[in-house]
């Protein structure tokens, strides 16, 4: 668990200073694709170690041990999924919302009376984001 923790820390360390190295010295172009790719590469790497040992258990754990260690990596996963669930939701509805309140707002300043359409529109998108909420509830009380 130590481990989980530590590798937790070092990418979060990593994160700020790769954007602080991006942002203060104005990297731009191949190299900043370059730090964010290796960036990426860390993170999904630290994810991929660490849910290995977690789902591992430990090599020396009883019959008793080794059915408590599933039932609390399955209830692990299922709050996993659930985070999943709405954060990705989330996630998509910021953008769908940023993309059609700005077409709603330069439609808007052309002709006033087609506020009802813009609204609905914008509501759609939000939307998403519920969709994920429930998504998260059902998969919590499952």
């Amino acid at each position: 668990m130590e481990l989980i923790l530590i590798a937790a820390i070092i990418l979060v360390i990593t994160t700020v200073g790769i954007g602080l190295a991006v942002v203060n010295k104005k990297v731009k172009g191949k190299n900043a694709r370059k730090l964010i790719g290796m960036n990426v590469t860390a993170l999904i790497g630290i994810v991929v170690v660490a849910t290995i040992i977690v789902l591992s258990g430990g090599i020396s754990a009883s019959a008793a041990e080794v059915t408590d260690a599933a039932v609390a990596s399955s209830s692990g996963l299922k709050y996993i999924a659930a985070a999943l669930a709405i954060g990705i939701s989330a996630i998509g509805s910021g953008i769908a919302v940023a993309s059609s309140s700005a077409a709603a707002l330069g439609a808007l300043s052309e002709d006033p009376k087609i506020f009802g359409k813009a609204f609905v529109f914008v509501g759609l998108a939000e939307g998403i984001a519920i969709y994920g909420l429930i998504i998260s509830i059902l998969i919590l009380n499952a």
